[in-house]
């Protein structure tokens, strides 16, 4: 329960009380500052706590927007300011510079201004970061006079808040599939949920549970099956869709549901893939190698836009000629839905896949998927490359940390840097290419069972501890990661096909899902601000130089079968020890109320 106080007298006719309540808070009424503050100190120091002005006038979900929001400690609209405990020490500061102030006035205590604002006010003027949401054409106002009173009321009638609320439920920027084919009714599925108290954690799960039975369906290799999946994908998608649009219609942003609707979606592309690859099997037709290759190339795509991010995220000038041209084309309409169409987003993609399965056979889904993603990939990466290029831009110890946190080096990188020499600057990324290349071109052309792979794979694991001896804080050090996940699950799929034994090439797409989860998972506790899991899970893990190193290791000591049960060992302990340990953390993350997450991010 929250608690609101009403500061001032009751207006006759006003709405505030009963729209404090139907947003959830306890009103307690308080004549004048000096009772103000003594009623906030009532109030428990865990629970979230709003300062209202009696005289507010404006909607209900101005109200909402201002009060009910999980993602910020303080945040306030014109008439009214809240805290959540992280915010309770500076609301209650400001409260007791007001009635100090009030007191040396002379006893003021009319109010003839708005406490709430001046609250806001002091602050403002101690540094605290109080929210202030974007309201558009909603009212929120405290009139002064019973004119004025008038007309906000009027103003109020005049716009349709409920509209207001449903379009800002859409997310501001979307793939045009996701804008104009899925949008337009799932907001309206999105309230649906919300009237019935469903929560966007429960509309998640219900899109990837959605999405597990499609690719059931898929494994069944017959046409039938094939036209449910697709049809049931695309509900899947829907559902996706509606679980971040209730988040955002009912303000219900949590840490865990913002991991969960991220890793959920990884875990219904990828096992909508295996379930394309059993039911090609099925027909007799072998495409795990292509359904592996589209995991790693769509996890390697990702990993450019994270580490790009995380690189320029603070970087000072950041500006640049392609930026600048990026953003003229984005003032032409059409120009806009074209290159967010031709990245290839979620949205898109999926449905793709979807008409692909149900018309067609796996083999061709996968390799139209592969095609496309290669597109999108080759068009993201070099236009982030010329604009690293082109810009002056200064980075910082943070972006060089979030760097070494991706590049995911483990404890033979560790020990090789304290023996390397640091790489002049800017070279970094040339030596990740070289080393990644040298082990996944062995790997493709010497055949499985050669010593040469290992021996490539020791010369992947020295450059890589070169790459990161320094702070990675070059122009194109980002592509230091995206190198290092390329030669990692590049190698594993060229050695399991390379074994051509039945097994092989699904044990390895059980070992990259495992690790690529890995790598999200660090993805997203540095987006939350946690930093990267615990030094002792990446140790453990091996890292990336570790894991290929011990996957040449097998293929140089084991035959094809035995190579096949080493994988299939490795994946099972890769994925218990990375998801034991990431289920623990965000939820004991959730369990003490670390801040609220709603990342609107990229179409992923």
């Amino acid at each position: 329960m929250s608690t609101a106080i009403l500061t001032g007298q009751p207006v006759p006719g006003s709405s505030i009380e009963g729209d404090l309540r139907e947003l959830g808070f306890r009103v307690r009424p308080a004549a004048d500052a000096a009772d103000a503050e003594t009623q906030l100190a009532q109030v428990p120091g865990g629970e979230r706590v709003a300062v209202i002005d009696a005289r507010f006038v404006g909607h209900l979900h101005a109200l909402r927007l201002g009060l009910t929001d999980p993602r910020f400690p303080l945040a306030a609209v014109p008439g009214a300011v809240t805290a959540q405990p992280a915010g309770r020490q500076a609301l209650t500061r400001a409260m007791a510079r007001q009635t100090s102030a009030a007191g040396t006035a002379g006893g003021a205590t009319t109010l003839a201004d708005s406490l709430a604002d001046r609250i806001v006010t002091a602050l403002d003027e101690a540094g605290a970061e109080v929210h202030r949401p974007e309201l558009g054409s909603l009212v929120a106002e405290v009139p002064a006079d019973p004119q004025a009173r008038n007309e906000a009321r009027q103003a109020v009638a005049a716009v349709d808040d409920e509209a207001i609320r449903l379009k800002s439920a859409v997310k501001a920027r979307d793939g045009f599939f996701t804008t104009f084919c899925i949008s337009p009714y799932s907001r309206y599925l999105a309230r649906w949920c919300a009237r019935r108290g469903l929560t966007p954690n429960q509309v998640t799960t219900a899109s990837l549970l959605t999405a597990l039975i499609a690719a059931a369906c898929a494994a069944t290799g017959t046409r039938g099956g094939f036209v449910a999946a697709g049809v049931l994908l695309l509900f899947s998608f829907v559902l996706d869709c509606t679980d971040g649009q209730l988040a955002r219609y009912s303000l219900q942003y949590s840490t865990l549901g913002a991991w969960l609707d991220a890793t959920f979606d990884r875990a219904k592309e990828y096992a909508y893939y295996a379930g394309l690859a059993l039911g090609a099997a099925r027909g007799g037709d072998d495409v795990w190698a292509l359904a592996l290759g589209a995991m790693v190339l769509q996890t390697c795509r990702h990993v450019v836009d994270f580490s790009f991010n995380e690189a320029n995220h603070d970087a000072t000038a950041n500006t640049s000629p392609t930026a600048a041209l990026s953003g003229k084309l984005d003032s032409v309409g059409w120009t806009v839905w074209v290159r967010r169409m031709i990245v290839l987003p979620i949205g898109e993609r999926w449905a793709m896949i979807a008409v692909l399965t149900a018309v067609t056979t796996p083999r061709v889904t996968l390799i139209v998927l592969l095609i496309g993603c290669a597109f999108a990939a080759t068009y993201t990466t070099a236009g982030r490359v010329l604009r690293s290029l082109t810009r002056k831009a200064r980075r910082t110890d943070r972006a060089a940390t979030a760097l070494a946190d991706l590049a995911d080096s483990g404890p033979v990188a560790e020990a090789l840097t304290r023996v390397t020499r640091g790489l002049p600057g800017g070279t970094a990324p040339v030596a990740a290419l070289i080393g990644g290349a040298a082990v996944t071109a062995t790997a493709a052309l010497t055949g499985f069972g050669g010593p040469w792979t290992l021996v490539a794979a020791a010369v992947h694991a020295l450059t890589s501890a070169a790459a990161v001896a320094r702070p990675l804080k070059g122009a194109l050090d980002w592509l230091v990661p995206p190198f290092f996940r390329a030669a990692e699950y590049g190698t594993v799929l060229l050695l399991a096909a390379e074994a051509d034994v039945n097994g092989a090439l699904p044990a390895a797409f059980g070992l990259v899902a495992a690790v690529a989860y890995h790598h999200y998972d660090t993805v997203y506790r540095i987006r939350g601000g946690a930093g990267a899991p615990p030094n002792w899970l990446r140790r453990a893990a091996g890292g990336h130089e570790g894991r290929t190193l011990l996957v040449a290791l097998l293929a140089a000591l084991l035959t094809a079968a035995q190579f096949t049960v080493a994988l299939t060992v490795l994946a099972v302990a890769v994925a218990l020890l990375v998801l034991v340990e990431s289920v623990r953390y965000w939820v004991s993350a959730h369990r003490a109320g670390s801040p609220a997450v709603h990342d609107e991010g990229e179409t992923a």
